[in-house]
């Protein structure tokens, strides 16, 4: 009788630990890609986003409910202006973070701040940091994203779905004349894309050339004189300015009848969140832009 009481004391508390056991979850431990270690739950359940590509790059990976708050410069896909917004990309509310008990933040180390993520750690917030660079390195934060959410299958999918399209574009505009570009992304002062930015990269992809790509700074301010000295085939602006006239910025550039861009009607406007975003939809840039650049190519 002893014996078998203590044998069901046995099962009693190894039943216990079993369950107790498999509700906690494992502690994963990575570097990001500002080369910081993070260790975090895992897989996270909980989830704040910094930045609208982060956003998108969580929606895209079949993620919803786990968002729990994002920055209030996310407005794509429609359903992340319904989460809470936590601050923008240099001012957070870390009062909201905590009420919100993230297990994981995702933050870009080209927005938010290293004082922001060191104060996040200081509450206690494991923060990962991604960086992309260009069209190839935001495949790689995509991958990187899928790896800490737990979502490396549905990772794998996008980054092959977006090679596929990105290799159609380059093999349509093979061998093909590389036509002048020059992106304006503000209109007072004039300004464009440089060496380093993502625009600049799809530019390269598209097959053209950035009138711009030789520049030290990133987004460079150019004056009217200087453009018409380089004489862009293609003009593309970018809508950055959500208050934008655009219509008067198309009518100002009409004034410019020397410039072969403009002679050729070959002026475009474009959604900056596909060409500045490193996003799952910079592909939907990439082909935008080969269009304006190829229409020839790209004929439905």
């Amino acid at each position: 009788m002893k014996n078998h009481f203590i044998k069901s004391l046995l099962m009693l508390f190894l039943a216990i630990f079993l369950g107790t056991s498999a509700s906690y979850s494992t502690t994963l431990k990575v570097k990001d890609e500002a080369g910081r270690e993070v260790a975090f739950p895992f897989p996270p359940k909980r989830f704040v986003s910094l930045a609208p590509n982060i956003t998108e790059i969580l929606f895209s990976l079949g993620l919803d409910e786990e968002i729990v708050g994002v920055s209030i410069h996310c407005n794509f896909p429609e359903r992340a202006k319904g989460k809470v917004r936590v601050g923008s990309y240099i001012s957070l509310d870390f009062e909201k973070i905590t009420y919100l008990k993230p297990d994981l933040i995702i933050a870009t180390g080209a927005g938010n701040t290293r004082d922001m993520v060191d104060r996040l750690g200081k509450l206690g917030f494991q923060t990962y940091v991604i960086y992309p660079k260009n069209f190839e390195d935001i495949l790689k934060s995509i991958a990187h994203i899928g790896q800490v959410v737990n979502r490396e299958k549905e990772a794998r999918m996008i980054i092959e779905g977006m090679r596929k399209r990105s290799q159609k574009v380059i093999e349509l505009t093979k061998g093909l004349p590389r036509p002048k570009v020059f992106i304006q992304i503000g209109d007072a002062p004039i300004v464009t894309v440089g060496k380093g930015s993502f625009a600049d990269d799809l530019i390269r992809l598209a097959g053209g050339e950035n009138i711009a790509g030789k520049e030290k700074e990133v987004y460079p301010r150019f004056g009217m004189e200087e453009i018409l000295k380089r004489s862009p085939e293609v003009i593309v602006i970018s809508s950055m300015n959500p208050k934008g006239d655009y219509q008067r910025i198309l009518h100002e550039w009409a004034r410019w009848k020397t410039i072969p861009a403009v002679k050729n009607g070959r002026i475009h406007l474009i959604d900056s969140d596909l060409i500045d975003r490193p996003s799952p939809r910079i592909i939907e840039g990439l082909e935008e832009i080969a269009k304006a650049l190829h229409p020839e190519k790209f004929k439905k």
